[in-house]
């Protein structure tokens, strides 16, 4: 179970950023098993007690890091700059990376948790990967709205899934690298996946090449 920070002083801002910095950065490196509450409050430079008297597990710590993660980097997670498919690359890219490069090993080992814990389950589908699944359909809504894509050539539910399913396989199977020459080959798939009849590889689309 993951449950509920506990009630106590209140935190200090500073401790609670070293606290979720060094969460991520500790599973980074070493992986999801091997962290522990005291691992992260000795990387942190704070007490055991300190960690457990507002977060009763590492789930709870890595979740609280990824969220926060994911609110300071709103602006390229949920971009709206006007133009959908350059917001559709920027998001992508953003994520890509962001996955690679810190949170990959946290978000594998929260969603294998997750599988026998419901508790951890229902905070992660309905916290984080809610949220990027949001943000990508978004930005294809805009580009549906604007004439850029179709919604008549394939789910958009469809196209999110094919966004973060290959990010994920890559990550888990470890056979190439997931990074930001993957976003461009992804948000062009999609673009083609979702042209307009008669453009690209949609309906009615010239696809011979």
């Amino acid at each position: 179970m993951t449950g509920t920070p506990a009630r106590g002083r209140p935190r200090s801002e500073e401790a609670r950023r070293a606290v979720l910095a060094a969460a991520l950065e500790l599973c980074r490196r070493d992986g999801f098993q091997p962290l522990t509450i005291k691992g992260i409050a000795e990387a942190a430079g704070v007490g055991r007690q300190t960690v457990y008297r507002w977060w009763p597990t590492k789930e709870a710590v890595l979740l609280e890091a990824l969220r926060d993660l994911t609110e300071r980097e709103a602006p390229t997670l949920a971009p709206d700059t006007g133009d959908p498919l350059r917001d559709l690359e920027t998001l992508l890219v953003t994520a890509y990376t962001m996955t690679a490069r810190l949170t990959g090993q946290a978000v594998a080992g929260l969603m294998a948790e997750a599988q026998r814990d419901p508790e951890l389950a229902e905070r992660l589908q309905t916290g984080l990967l809610a949220e990027r699944r949001r943000a990508l359909r978004k930005v294809l809504e805009r580009a549906v709205r604007e004439g850029e894509l179709s919604e008549d050539a394939a789910s958009l539910d469809l196209a999110v899934d094919l966004a973060f399913g290959v990010m994920w396989y890559r990550l888990m199977s470890r056979h190439a690298p997931v990074n930001a020459q993957l976003a461009h080959e992804v948000s062009d798939a999609l673009r083609r996946l979702l042209a307009p009849p008669g453009e690209g590889g949609g309906p009615g689309g010239n696809v011979a090449g």
